[in-house]
This record gives structure tokens, sequence and C-alpha cells, in this order.
């Protein structure tokens, strides 16, 4: 298996720039039709955003879910996006989006080292709406052991540290809940001892642990297909310009190790860099909330920070700014820490179960805690709040965590010491230790207690669809979703307005060829995953709506280069 490489050739057919899923995906797709690639990354490290997500990849009517027993129809997907999007919807896109999707998952299980599996179960994020499925479009790249990169791995980008145990061991959802129950279950004590045996083992020869899932499932099998083609990977080389001849795109000007230099791209460009959710100007010009004053944190690496998308405009291209969202949002609290405060992002473990609910500086809930990420944010901003607090009680707490605060038998008193984690031994003090006023927090508490113990949330749903209640807590009666907040002390943290990456992008055809401002395809220049606009145009219908399109648009533009190469010249 080769290594990153050194120093660029002066030409490839293709040259991408981005080494995230829909880089990668791009580059192998491309080299497997014949043509000759490489990969320019900025960073240090490859992987992208990717390396460092959830992993989750949405594509309805997948060849998995079909083996599995389960069937889609393709009609119900589009509609439901049809009912996400409204009137914003491309419908070339999705369509491309739609019909690709199940094919590129074949061709990768079938020629590369990306192995899926199904989720038999795991609702849509509105799975009120029509054309919503209860499962088997979110697909999951399989457990991968990084061991197979040898000398590539500790160039992959890690995981976000806060979310590993133990030094860099990974847990996917599975081992989630067995972690939360190895107290009450001796089957997940012995599933927790396993992956804590074989974890110390990797601790003897590595710097983290080598079982890889979720997002590093993903990056790491894509970069072994990478390796195994023999793709040249460049890190450390950030992209500066654009090469134009007669309109056409010709090759990128790139800034490598130091070192300005010139790659002739005979083929085209592929832009894949993960959008701008760094770029703080683009921030406060497309987030009205950032613009307003309010603060705004970023999972993303730091490395993406729009300079494709800048290139791309210097070069003819167009922004699309008629998205609903801007980004696709989370919410995020702060970590203390040596260089600053660290994001920490609210995804899925806390705000949806029992005996949690967040309230802004007024005391007061504003939006249903067990929505997603996204529509929680949405709530939070259209209450006004720049902030809220995350309230559970000291049972909530120690059962399921809160933020980076995980569950028993787990110590958290370095938290209350950092300030990360305020703390009451009543809710009077919680509410004067949070800066709230008490009788509004206090009658807030109450209300939901007694909503809670009919199990039905009269102020906002909490626990009222199938996404709900499969973040819930299922042994909690009658609602998944609901407990009062009643064993003292209570605690509480500050979140933020987050993101885990940019929705809007430039826009493209169903190829994924760069339009300009008329929209007619800019010859050459490409562009997929986060560099290119959603086709979820701002909302957020499910897991892996990020990871499936840049996978099947990696595909397609890999594919689209390789057919449009000249005929080889007869001898």
């Amino acid at each position: 298996m080769s290594v990153p490489a050194s120093t660029p050739a002066p030409d490839y057919d293709l040259v991408v720039v981005g080494s995230g899923a829909a880089g990668m995906a791009a580059a192998i797709t491309a080299a497997l039709g014949g043509l000759s690639v490489a990969i320019l990354e900025k960073a240090s490290h490859y992987g992208g955003s990717t390396a460092v997500s959830g992993g989750a990849i949405w594509i309805p009517d997948n060849p998995k879910m079909r083996e599995g027993g389960m069937s889609d129809d393709r009609e119900a997907a589009r509609t439901y996006l049809a009912g996400e999007t409204g009137n914003r919807m491309n419908a070339p896109l999705v369509d491309a989006f739609l019909e690709n999707g199940p094919e590129m998952v074949s061709f990768f299980e079938k020629n590369t080292a990306l192995q899926f599996e199904h989720r038999a179960f795991s609702p849509d994020y509105h799975p009120d709406r029509e054309g919503a499925a209860m499962g088997g479009r979110v697909l999951d790249a399989v457990d991968y052991d990084g061991r197979r990169l040898g000398k590539n791995f500790d160039a992959l980008r890690p995981p976000i540290a806060d979310f590993t145990v133990f030094g860099g061991m990974m847990l996917n959802r599975f081992d989630i809940g067995h972690f939360m129950k190895m107290t009450r279950s001796p089957r997940s004590a012995l599933h927790a001892a396993g992956l804590l045996l074989r974890h110390l083992g990797d601790r003897l020869t590595h710097k983290r642990g080598t079982r890889l899932v979720l997002g590093q499932a993903v990056a790491g099998r894509l970069a072994e297909s990478v390796f195994e083609l023999g793709i040249p990977m460049f890190l450390e080389t950030g992209l500066t310009g654009i090469c134009k001849d007669n309109g056409k795109v010709t090759g990128v000007r790139v800034d490598h190790k130091g070192v300005p230099m010139d790659i002739v791209a005979n083929r085209g460009v592929v832009l894949a860099t993960g959008g701008f959710p760094q770029d703080a100007a683009r921030r406060a010009e497309h987030m009205p909330h950032v613009r307003a004053g309010a603060r705004h944190f970023s999972m993303s690496p730091s490395a993406s920070a729009g300079d494709a998308i800048s290139v791309a405009l210097d070069a003819g291209g167009h922004l699309v700014e008629s998205n609903s969202n801007a980004a696709f949002w989370t919410p995020v609290s702060l970590l203390p820490g040596k260089e600053g405060p660290r994001p920490f992002p609210h995804l899925f473990l806390d705000r949806a179960k029992p005996g949690v609910i967040a309230v802004g500086r007024d005391g007061r809930r504003f939006t249903n805690e067990a929505a997603s990420y996204h529509d929680f944010v949405q709530g939070m901003l259209g209450a006004g709040h720049h902030s809220a607090w995350l309230i559970c009680d000291h049972r909530a707490l120690r059962r399921y965590g809160l933020g980076a605060v995980r569950p028993f038998p787990a110590p958290f008193g370095h938290h209350l010491r950092s300030g990360y984690l305020k703390q009451g031994r009543t809710v009077e003090e919680l509410a004067r230790a949070i800066d709230v006023p008490v009788t509004e927090l206090r009658d807030t508490i109450e209300r939901f207690g007694l909503d809670a113990e009919e199990g039905h949330d009269r102020a906002f749903g909490k626990g009222s669809t199938a996404y709900q209640t499969y973040l819930g807590d299922a042994e909690n009666k009658p609602n998944p979703c609901l407990a009062p907040l009643a064993t003292s002390p209570f605690h509480a943290i500050e979140i933020f307005p987050g993101d885990i990456g940019t929705s809007i992008g430039l826009e493209t055809d169903a190829s994924g060829c760069v339009l300009d401002d008329k929209g007619m395809p800019i010859g050459g220049l490409y562009a997929c995953g986060n560099d290119m606009n959603s086709i979820m145009a701002g909302a957020y219908p499910g897991a892996g709506i990020t990871l499936g399109p840049a996978l099947t648009f990696g595909y397609i533009v890999g594919r689209h280069a390789a057919a449009n190469q000249p005929a080889p010249v007869p001898a």
C-alpha cells in the first residue's frame, strides 16, 4: 500500500481538491474509470469532516436494505424530499441522487474497501411527513480495522477526542448503549470489557484505538482503496487559484508546503473541500444570528474555510443563496481548555432523554428538546435565543450524561470545577447559578413534571414521534422522552448555536459541473460534498443527508469525468 506522496507531478487527468468522502469517492471512481488522479489536501491529515462525523449515509431504496428484506419506494423518498424542501427543491439534482445513490452503493461494495450495513430501524427526522421511512434508508460503513492502513493510519484525521474514551477508543451507537447499561446488564458488561481489552492491546503499539467506527470507518475504508489504487495524496497542499484557457478550467494553482506551483488537470478539477463553515466573514454574511452578534461554533475542521468556493467564484461560479438555512445546525456547549474553549455537539445523546429540558434566559422552554439537532437550533434562534441552558436532575445526569459529562460511573467533579457544568441543590439555587428568573424556572419544571407524569408534553410535544422516542429511553414509561426533574441536585450546561457543515454551496448541474451565474456549465470544473450546494436546500430530512449525497455526487462526478475522456489514439 502506497503512502501519501511527497511532490505533485506536473499534470494529471483529474485533480481532486479535498480528501473527505466526496473527494475520495470522486477520485476512486475516476481512477477505476481509467484516469490518472491526484488528491490535494490543505490540512496535515486526510479525511476532512467525514473523519469526525457520525458516519451516517442516507440512501433511499438502497441495495443493503433490500438484501435485508426491506423495501422502499423511490417516489416516496422524492415526495418526502419535496415536502422538506418545498419550492426550493432542485428536481434534476434530487432525481440524480435518488437514481444514482443505490448504484453508488453497489459500485463501492463491488470495487472498493467501502462496505455498508443498513439500520433496520432509524426513522427519518420527520416521520409524520408523507414519504418518510422508519428504517433502511440509513447506512453505516462496516467497522474498520485501522491497522489495514499501515503507515497511512497516523495521517488519518483522528476523531474528536471528546467523543472517545480511555485515550482514543471509539464507540458506535451500539457500543454506547452497552456502556450506559454495563452496571445493570451482564451482557453489556461483557461487551464493554471486550472493547476495553482490544483497546488496551491497541495502545501498546498505537497512539489511539485502531477499531474505527462512524465517520472514521467511512474515511478509513475509502482511504484504503485510494492507496491501493495508487492515487497520490498530497497533504499540506492548499488551493490558491484555478487555471483557465478559453473559458475552460485546465488546472489549479496550489501552495504545496510553502512552495507555489501550477498543476495541469487535463480532464478537470473537482472541488470537495467541505464548504465554508470556518470562514468567519461568510458566516456573518449568510447567518443572520451571527450578523446579529451571536456566538457561533462549527464542528468542521479548521481547513474548511471556503478556499475552493472563493476560487470558484473568481472563475465564474455561482453561490446559491436561497437555501432555508445556511448550514446544518447543531447546539454546542463549550468545554474549557488551555487553548481556549472547544465546542461539543449535542446531537442525540442527551436532549431527547427523560428528565432533560432546555430553557432560555427567561427560564422558559422554547422548543421540543427531542427534535433533531438542526430543528432544535432553528427553534432556539426562532425564539430569539443566542444561547440557552440544558437542564436535568441528578438521576438523568447519572443515567444518561449531559453533553460531555458522561453517565455513571464516570466522575464529573472536574466539570463542576471548570464551570462547564452548573449545579444547584434546589431549583431555586440552580436558577441563581445560571442567572435565570427563579419563579419562571420553578414554574417551567413543575409544569413539565405534571406533563411527564401523564406522558404527554402539552407545550412542545417532546416524545411525540417515532424519531424522538427512538432517541429516548425505551425503559422509561409512559413516554421514553419524559420524566419529571425531581431528584436533587439539579444540573445545567450552557449551549450555543453551531453547525456540522454549511448547506450553501456552488450551483451545479446533475453531473456535478459547476454553473456560472447564467446557469451554464464551466468546462472542467466540478463540485461535490459541501462545496456543492446541498440538494436538501437548507432542510435536514434525516441522518446521513450530507454523506449520502457526498458519496453519490462524488461517484457521479468521477464517472462523468472518466466518460468524457478522449478516445485513445490508434497505434
